[in-house]
This record gives structure tokens, sequence and C-alpha cells, in this order.
């Protein structure tokens, strides 16, 4: 008995889905914590001096110049790094160029190069 209920669920649960993806497929502006209106992602290149290093985290603080791409002043940061692995190729007080990507969660670095 106990294993027909479990099959007679399994089914009811597969001839579902067709429905539930064809219910999800539409408009989704309506469904509250949706971000409809994220600015485009922009990236900018910009040079900095590191000032800490969290692997653990996977963030690079960096003291940068001014980024007029992105209109903003000359300031230090902590910065996601993305991918993480870029977190190896930097140490505390050297100086970088990298790439922000900007329009997401927070600004991430994609790229990292000494100078």
């Amino acid at each position: 008995m106990r294993v027909q209920k479990c099959l007679l669920i399994a089914a009811l649960g597969l001839a579902a889905t067709p429905v539930l993806a064809q219910s999800m497929s539409g408009d989704m502006k309506g469904m509250a914590g949706m971000k409809h209106d994220t600015p485009d992602m922009k990236t900018a290149q910009a040079t900095g001096t590191v000032t800490a290093v969290d692997a653990k985290a996977g963030t690079v603080t960096i003291s940068h110049n001014p980024i007029a791409a992105l209109n903003w002043p000359a300031m230090t940061m902590p910065f996601k790094v993305n991918p993480v692995a870029l977190i190896k190729s930097v140490k505390v007080g050297q100086k970088i160029r990298f790439t922000v990507m900007t329009g997401g969660a927070s600004p991430e670095v994609t790229a990292i190069q000494a100078i």
C-alpha cells in the first residue's frame, strides 16, 4: 500500500510539471522580490594598489584611482573577485590594473594584472 501511495504521488507530480512550466514561462514582472529594472552590466578598466586580500571571503581591497567610465572618484573599497582564483595572483602593496564589472549585486573584479 505504501509503495502505491508513493507511485501515485510521483505520477501526480510528473503530470503537473508541464502545467507548472507553462505557467512559469510567461511574464514574471508581478513576482515579488524579482529585479526587473537591473541596470546594464558595465565593465571598466582601472588602476590601483592592493591594500588587503581575504581569500576566505573571496575579496580584494583596492585603493583605486578615479574610474571615469563608472563616474567613481578615487577610493579604497573591497571587491568580490570572480573567478576567485585571481586572488592567488595578488599581494598587499602590489600595484595592479584591473577590470571591474558593475550591475550585479555588488561590483566584481574580473581580471587583474600586475603593473
